[in-house]
C-alpha cells in the first residue's frame, strides 16, 4: 500500500510539474534573458557544442527559447562524432535534427579536425577551438554564446574542453563585447527528476550567491524527441529513456560566464 502511494504521489508530481512548466511561458519569468536591460533587439547567437546530438539531448528548451522569439541561432558543432566510425552519418542526422527544431542546415557547421576528434581520454586543443569559434563570431557577427559549463553535464572530456575553449577565448582574447551563458551541470537526482525539477531550477535561479542565473523551459517538449530520433545511429533504449527522464528535456538553466 506504501508503494502505491509513493507511487501515485510521484505521479501526480510528475504532471503538475509539467503543467506548471506549459504555464510558465507566460509569466515574466524568463522575459529578461536576451534583453539586457534594453527594448527587445533581435540576437545572433552561437550554440557550441562537442557532438551531434548534443544539441537534443541537451539543450532544446534554449533553442526552442530562442527560435519562438525571432533570435538567430548559429549551432558550431566541434566535431562529427565519429568515435564509432560514423561520422558522415551523424552529421547528416544533426544536420536533420536541427531543422526539426527549427534552425536551418545553412546555419549548422560540423568541425572535422584532427585535434577535435570524438573520444573519452582524448584532449581537444583549447587554443585552436577559441580559434574556431572566433572564426564564426566574425562570420556570424554574434553577440552571445552558450555552451557546456566545466563538467559538461555528463561529465565527458570533450564537453568540458568546449568549455574550456569558449572560456579561452573570452579571457585571454579578451572578446568582452560576447555574452556568454553556460548550460548548468546537476547532480544526478535533479538530472533524471524529469519536469519535477522545475520547482529546484526556480528556486536556484533566484539566489543572489549564485550569479546571473536563467531558467527556460521547453516549450515544445515534443520537439526534444522529435529532434533526437532524427540521431537514428544514436536512438537506442537508453537514450530513448534518457530523453524521457532528463530535466534538460523539460528545462535549461543556464549560468552568465563572466
Amino acid at each position: 500500500m506504501a508503494l502505491i502511494l509513493i507511487i501515485a504521489s510521484f505521479i501526480f508530481l510528475w504532471i503538475i510539474s509539467l503543467c506548471k512548466i506549459f504555464l510558465l511561458p507566460r509569466t515574466p519569468f524568463t522575459k529578461h534573458f536576451t534583453l539586457d536591460g534594453r527594448a527587445f533587439r533581435k540576437r545572433n547567437v552561437l550554440l557550441v557544442i562537442a557532438h551531434p546530438d548534443d544539441e537534443s539531448m541537451f539543450f532544446t528548451p534554449t533553442i526552442n527559447f530562442l527560435t519562438s522569439r525571432g533570435h538567430n541561432v548559429q549551432i558550431l558543432c566541434l566535431s562529427n562524432g565519429d568515435a564509432d566510425g560514423k561520422g558522415n552519418v551523424r552529421k547528416q542526422e544533426l544536420f536533420q535534427a536541427c531543422v526539426s527544431l527549427k534552425v536551418p542546415m545553412q546555419q549548422v557547421k560540423i568541425v572535422n579536425h584532427p585535434d577535435l576528434q570524438d573520444g573519452f581520454g582524448k584532449a581537444w586543443n583549447h587554443d585552436l577551438m577559441a580559434n574556431i569559434i572566433e572564426q564564426e563570431i566574425t562570420s556570424h557577427c554574434i553577440d552571445m554564446i552558450i555552451t557546456f559549463d566545466k563538467y559538461g553535464v555528463s561529465g565527458h572530456c570533450n564537453h568540458r574542453d568546449v568549455h574550456y575553449g569558449v572560456c579561452r577565448l573570452l579571457h585571454d582574447k579578451s572578446r568582452r563585447d560576447i555574452e556568454v551563458w553556460e548550460l548548468v551541470s546537476t547532480n544526478i537526482l535533479r538530472k533524471y527528476s524529469g519536469p519535477i525539477d522545475v520547482w529546484l531550477s526556480m528556486f536556484w535561479v533566484m539566489l543572489p550567491s549564485n550569479g546571473t542565473m536563467r531558467c527556460l523551459v521547453n516549450e515544445h517538449s515534443r520537439r526534444s524527441f522529435i529532434a533526437m530520433a532524427q540521431h537514428k545511429s544514436q536512438w537506442v533504449w537508453f537514450r530513448k529513456l534518457f530523453v524521457i527522464l532528463s530535466s534538460y528535456t523539460y528545462m535549461n538553466t543556464l549560468r552568465k560566464i563572466e
